[in-house]
């Protein structure tokens, strides 16, 4: 058995990435996309014809209702192999106000809805901003499913879990990367890989405390650097993982055994915590490392929602 088949003993597998012909190799349960995914893969000659059909059958539509149809588009192909679930991102750009990402969610949903997609087969992916939570708070008391992504302190995990989303996504990778580039020369890579890697680490205190208290919200572990960081925390209820970081699981034989355990969490000692709006700023403003990836994740995807814009526009 190769470690991708171990691991979806223990763990949900999800494919991160808009480029769905690869996808059906790996046999995912479900998928993600980001704007940034889907602006690499319109970029590619085999999904060049999405972009330009989408483009040409609602020619004169505002330019916002073009991107939702294109990331539609997409994730109703991907649908179309995959078992699971699609998730699909409202624009960056609404990241700090609530009642247009609830507009656009809606409309995501009923262009899914459209294609004959069913409900519960979309996740509606949010930034994890007080005011996205806010927004996915009300999404889900309609009956919309939400991913809050983004998602890099405690504080943004028990927000969520308060706020009932279905599904939230630490971003693993992204927080390695911080600590890291914050060490310097003082980094050693051995000290800080697998169980003591710090985005390891921050997915499985939130993991231990969600299973401690009963929280209902799934954890989906994201932005992986290495194998290593996605094997230690195997027994996650799920991890998004790239293509290639799907074939080096597939290609390994090496044994995989389990790293998070829900009902070993529920023995821990461990405090119920809950935020009001000043105290969830005030703890992720405490926390430098989740302030400034939150903010360089908004500015990342913005940047590559505009030059979606771009190519909608010349298409």
């Amino acid at each position: 058995m190769n470690q991708l088949d171990a691991l979806k003993q223990f763990t949900t597998v999800v494919a991160d990435t808009g480029d769905f012909k690869q996808i059906e190799a790996y046999q995912p349960t479900d998928a993600t996309t980001n704007p940034s995914l889907i602006l690499k893969a319109v970029q590619k000659p085999d999904y060049r014809a999405l972009l330009t059909d989408t483009v040409a059958q609602f020619r004169g539509r505002p330019l916002d209702e073009l991107m939702d149809r294109l990331l539609v588009r997409f994730g109703c192909e991907i649908l179309s192999i995959i078992p699971g679930r699609v998730s699909t991102e409202v624009d960056a750009r609404l990241s700090f106000d609530t009642v247009a990402s609830v507009a656009r969610a809606e409309r995501l949903i009923d262009l899914y809805q459209g294609q004959g997609i069913h409900v519960d087969r979309v996740l509606i992916k949010v930034a994890a901003t007080w005011e996205g939570i806010a927004a996915a708070e009300q999404l889900e008391r309609r009956g919309i499913r939400t991913n809050l992504t983004l998602l890099f302190s405690f504080c943004q995990a028990v927000a969520c879990a308060q706020a009932k989303v279905q599904l939230i996504s630490p971003f693993v990778g992204r927080i390695y990367d911080w600590y890291k580039k914050s060490a310097g020369a003082a980094w050693v890579e051995q000290d800080n890989a697998g169980a003591h890697d710090p985005g390891v680490q921050s997915v499985r205190q939130i993991f231990n405390y969600y299973k401690k208290f009963g929280i209902a919200t799934e954890i989906m572990g994201a932005s992986f650097r290495n194998v290593g960081q996605i094997t230690a925390l195997a027994g996650c209820d799920l991890l998004t993982i790239s293509p290639e970081l799907l074939a080096q699981l597939s290609a390994c034989k090496a044994p995989l055994a389990r790293s998070l355990d829900a009902n070993a969490a529920k023995s821990l000692d461990l405090t119920a915590v809950n935020y009001d709006e000043a105290g969830f700023r005030f703890a992720l403003n405490e926390d430098a490392m989740a302030t400034e990836k939150l903010a360089e994740g908004i500015r990342a995807f913005c940047v590559d929602a505009a030059k979606l814009d771009q190519l909608l526009l010349a298409a």
